[in-house]
C-alpha cells in the first residue's frame, strides 16, 4: 500500500514510538509491515531506534535480520547530525541507495513506516536534508511534536519546511511531556496549531514508559491514520 514518513519539531519528541506503536498498530490490522531508518546516529551496534520499534511490536531482531542492511542503509557511531556523523566517518550518504532500499522493501510489505533522524531539516550533506528524499519517494508525512510550551515555533516552522516541498502532511501526533506545563496551554497549542497550519491533529499521547497504556492510547490515533493513507 506505500509507505509513511515519520519526521520530528525536533530531536527526542517521540518519533521512535509512534513508529513503533504505528507498526504494531497496522500489523494488528493484518498488514505486513517494516520500519526504517535511513540514517542512524550514535549506535555504532545494533541500530538504537530499530531495536525500540521491534521491542513495540513484539519482535526479535533475528525476525527482521535479514532485511537489516535495507532498514537501516547507513549506521554512524557518532551522535549528531547526519551530515556530520558521516563526515566524521569520512563516508557519503547516498540517496539512491536509501530510495532503493525503501523500494525494495515496498515490494515486499503493505507498509514500510521511516524514522527520521531529528527534526525535519537535519541535513545528509552540505546542500540537502533528508525529508528532501521523502520528497523524491513522495511519501506523506506524519509530524511528531512534543506538547509543550514552545511547541507552536517549532511545529508550524517544521510544516512550512514539508509544505515548500509540495509534500503531503497526513497530520500531527502529540506527546505529552515529562515536564507537564499548564493544560490551557497545552489545549492552545493543539487548536492554534491545526488552525494556523490547516493540518489535522490525529490525536495526542500520554508521556508513559508503559507500553500497554501507549498501545491503547495509539489505538484513535492510528484508525484515523490508516483511513488518510489508504486514500492517499
Amino acid at each position: 500500500m506505500g509507505g509513511v514518513f515519520v519526521t520530528g519539531t525536533d530531536t527526542e519528541v517521540g518519533k521512535t514510538v509512534v513508529c513503533g506503536l504505528l507498526a504494531r498498530y497496522l500489523e494488528e490490522k493484518g498488514h505486513r509491515v517494516i520500519t526504517q531508518k535511513w540514517i542512524q546516529t550514535g549506535s555504532p551496534g545494533f541500530p538504537i531506534d530499530i531495536a525500540s520499534h521491534l521491542k513495540l511490536m513484539g519482535k526479535s531482531k533475528k525476525q527482521i535480520q535479514d532485511y537489516l542492511s535495507l532498514m537501516v542503509p547507513y549506521n554512524f557511531a557518532f551522535p549528531a547530525s547526519a551530515h556530520l556523523a558521516a563526515a566524521l566517518e569520512k563516508k557519503k550518504i547516498s540517496a539512491a541507495k536509501i530510495r532503493s532500499g525503501f523500494r525494495q522493501l515496498s515490494n515486499e510489505f503493505d507498509f514500510v513506516i521511516v524514522e527520521g533522524i531529528g527534526g525535519a531539516m537535519v541535513p545528509y550533506n552540505k546542500k540537502k536534508v533528508v525529508i528532501d528524499i521523502a520528497a523524491e519517494l513522495d511519501l506523506p508525512i506524519v509530524i511528531v511534536a512534543e506538547n509543550k510550551l514552545g511547541a507552536i515555533n517549532h511545529t508550524l516552522l517544521t510544516i512550512e519546511a514539508v509544505r515548500k516541498r509540495k509534500m503531503t502532511i497526513a497530520g500531527i501526533i502529540f506527546n505529552g511531556s515529562k515536564k507537564q506545563d499548564d493544560k490551557i496551554i497545552l489545549e492552545d497549542n493543539r487548536q492554534i496549531i491545526k488552525t494556523l497550519g490547516k493540518v489535522k491533529i490525529l490525536g495526542q499521547l500520554p508521556w508513559t514508559k508503559n507500553e500497554t497504556e501507549l498501545h491503547k492510547a495509539f489505538i484513535p490515533v492510528g484508525n484515523k491514520l490508516l483511513g488518510l493513507l489508504k486514500n492517499g
